[in-house]
């Protein structure tokens, strides 16, 4: 058999791998040998660790666990999402803390997504006065402290009038010294299984989207999916509400004595909280909003305005898409700082994860599971993000054929 027709596997495998040598002069040897001295003094350094910390504990005679979770609290807590007084136990108040971050989180994320490609967007304007204005806002943001910004928030919420002085801006809504005051209904189970049947048409309708698009790639006739997204979105949730009774009670606000009493209250700590992760975010947002739109061709450009299309379109429709695929991955950075830099809070008095749980650990003298609570809480949080951006950024990335 001739050369010519040798099995290619044996040409690309090339020679075979000589045996490790018991020698120091085998590079292979010494790899493995410093591997098992690295993990041999990591190991060395979490077990004195251990000990000393189970040693320390031992002799203070502090007792070490989580069975306090179980306990009465005691603990008065301004905001929760769940009903909540201090005679539940301190699992119930660690959960109250825990939603009272994801309340920030998920909220600041989406403010702070929006300002900050509208401010990165306006940055490129060819307007010289919205373009200077987004510029000044992106270098003063990111200049300041956050902790120096959350304290001027709050001072300035705190500097608002009293309830009876209250501001009105608009009909039924109150700022004041105690918080804003809006509009609300009265939550009913009606309603929550509207939200549900919302939250399902919503999932119904990004599968319904996604078979209308691959039907599209296949035959190329593009399909409307506005009519069923309405009607999924939107007509399914009422049809629910109304199956249930269609109850609808305003809770409007009103001043009682010395305070508001109904509708929705906003708490200045929350508002002061969410003012500064917002604000500041969005600053470095918008640099990676603008940095991502120039990394498209400007040749994109040139050839979308020769078809005739306006400059709004070919933002939203041609140059936004490809941006994404180099503002993602940082934007994964801004969503993780914005979540751990939440934990401020306590510097202005809303009660979220660390407060609760310094205060819980205070109360109990459990500092190691009270750290150990706050760590996992955020270390959860800040993988759900990644994983959720990593699958989102794998999902729009380039592929090659």
């Amino acid at each position: 058999m001739s050369s010519s027709t040798a099995d290619p596997r044996l040409a690309s495998a090339g020679p075979p791998r000589r045996p490790i040598r018991l020698s120091w002069s085998d590079e292979r040897l010494r790899a493995i040998v410093w591997q098992i001295l690295v993990v041999g003094i990591v190991g060395a350094i979490v077990w004195w660790l251990w000990s000393n910390t189970v040693h320390n504990l031992e002799v203070r005679r502090i007792a070490t666990g989580f069975g306090f979770l179980s306990r009465e609290a005691g603990l008065p807590i301004g905001e929760s999402l769940i009903e909540y007084d201090p005679t539940h136990s301190y699992l119930r108040a660690l959960t109250v803390g825990v939603l009272n971050t994801l309340k920030v989180a998920v909220v600041g994320v989406i403010l702070a997504t929006i300002l900050g490609t509208l401010v990165g967007i306006a940055r490129l304007s060819k307007n010289w006065l919205v373009s200077k204005l987004a510029g000044f806002y992106v270098e003063v943001i990111r200049d300041l402290p956050l902790l120096l910004q959350l304290l001027f928030w709050y001072t300035i919420l705190q500097g608002l009038p009293g309830p009876r002085q209250a501001l009105n801006p608009v009909e039924g809504v109150f700022l004041s010294n105690r918080g804003m005051k809006l509009p609300w209904i009265e939550w009913l189970p009606a309603h929550s299984w509207a939200l549900v049947a919302m939250v399902a048409g919503i999932g119904a309708t990004w599968a319904y989207a996604r078979a209308m698009r691959k039907k599209q790639y296949a035959d190329g006739q593009p399909r409307k999916i506005w009519p069923a997204g309405l009607a999924l979105i939107l007509g399914l949730p009422l049809v629910v509400w109304v199956a249930h009774g269609a109850p609808f009670t305003p809770d409007i606000p009103a001043l009682r004595g010395f305070n508001f009493r109904g509708g929705l209250t906003v708490s200045p700590e929350y508002f002061a909280l969410l003012l500064g992760l917002v604000t500041y975010t969005a600053g470095f947002i918008a640099e990676i909003v603008r940095a991502g739109i120039l990394a498209v061709n400007q040749g994109q450009w040139e050839a979308a305005e020769a078809l005739g299309l306006r400059r709004g379109e070919i933002l939203k429709r041609i140059v936004l898409p490809q941006a994404l695929r180099v503002i993602v991955p940082p934007m994964t950075s801004q969503y993780l700082n914005l979540t751990k830099n939440s934990s401020l809070a306590v510097a202005i008095g809303y009660q979220d994860i660390v407060s609760i749980a310094n205060t819980t650990l205070n109360q109990t003298g459990q500092a190691i599971e009270g750290i150990a609570i706050i760590m996992l809480v955020y270390l959860t949080i800040s993988l759900s993000i990644s994983l959720f951006m990593n699958w989102y950024n794998a999902r729009i990335a380039l592929v090659e054929r």
